[in-house]
């Protein structure tokens, strides 16, 4: 709209403002069509992204070392923790075997006191079981080796838990073992803590044995361990039995009953070991020589009669 008084628009003056624009729209149309003949566009970008790739990474570098720092420090702090539990159970177990190496020399002692196992060295034989009989009145185990394997009657029977019993029968090549949880069988025994020696009967019971008769001031607590003490020389000392799990008077209440739980897997496993003590060989030295014959004595009634018979010759000379 042109107002009164308003200068005319001249041709130069709108030519001067479309023919940019149509240049720029030329432009746009030649590098749409260039780009979709020749995918140049897509390289462009791909140039882009290589050279803006640097960018992008100082960007995220401070997140990527305050991770780091943060990895570190935590690293750090496990490892500090770590080396202090290690630290402690390092103390933990040099003092556990500061003790056991108090409790091996007075046990050496003992022994050589007592004479304990001295002498003797430690023989095992893996057999299999062949039949298992859990009966309360019967508890038997059938084993596939006897005799002509040297199997012999009284050896002790453990598997990897404790003591299982002892052979009380042997054949050819087979042989029977009595369970130590059967009602017949007694086990000499020791409380590992305080020594106190006593006797483990079974009861007939897979998982419970019984010791009887312990004095009022027997030290003997639920927990302890009991080992074999060797007494009667059938069972090796050392092995365990089983751990105490109850204690109560008897019926007269001047004793203590203690029940124990077989250290034995009595209703599992498919082979045993087979222990005793054997002799050791002691080098006694060469044989002695025999004893050199006693030189004749002579009877005094030979001795008068020849003594008369030189008579009568020195009185002829």
């Amino acid at each position: 709209m042109v107002y009164p008084g308003a200068p005319a628009p001249r041709l130069g003056d709108s030519a001067g403002g479309t023919l940019p624009l149509l240049a720029w729209m030329a432009l746009a149309v030649m590098l749409m069509v260039a780009d979709q003949r020749g995918d140049f566009g897509q390289r462009a970008r791909g140039y882009a992204a290589v050279a803006v790739e640097p960018v992008w990474w100082l960007a995220a570098l401070p997140q990527r070392v305050g991770g780091w720092l943060g990895e570190q420090l935590a690293s750090r702090s496990e490892l500090q923790e770590e080396n202090d539990r290690l630290r402690r159970e390092l103390q933990v177990s040099s003092s556990r075997l500061h003790r056991l190496a108090a409790v091996a020399e007075e046990n050496d002692r003992l022994r050589e006191l007592l004479g304990g196992t001295r002498g003797f060295t430690l023989s095992a034989k893996l057999v299999g079981i062949l039949d298992v009989d859990l009966d309360p009145t019967r508890q038997r185990l059938i084993l596939e080796a006897g005799s002509e394997e040297g199997v012999t009657v009284g050896q002790a029977m453990i598997d990897a838990g404790g003591v299982l019993g002892q052979v009380i029968e042997t054949g050819p090549h087979r042989a029977t073992a009595l369970l130590l949880t059967d009602s017949s069988h007694a086990i000499p025994v020791q409380v590992v803590r305080s020594g106190m020696r006593s006797i483990a009967y079974g009861t007939g019971e897979i998982d419970r044995l019984e010791l009887r008769n312990i004095p009022q001031s027997g030290d003997i607590r639920v927990g302890d361990l009991l080992v074999t003490s060797g007494m009667g020389g059938r069972f090796p000392a050392g092995f365990p039995v089983g751990t105490v799990t109850e204690l109560q008077p008897d019926d007269t209440r001047l004793f203590v009953v203690a029940q124990a739980r077989p250290a034995a897997r009595m209703d599992r496993g498919q082979e045993v070991l087979l222990v005793s003590n054997v002799r050791d060989a002691v080098d006694i030295g060469p044989p002695l020589p025999p004893p050199p014959e006693a030189e004749a004595t002579p009877d005094p009634a030979s001795g008068a009669a020849a003594a008369d018979a030189s008579a009568p010759t020195e009185g002829r000379e």
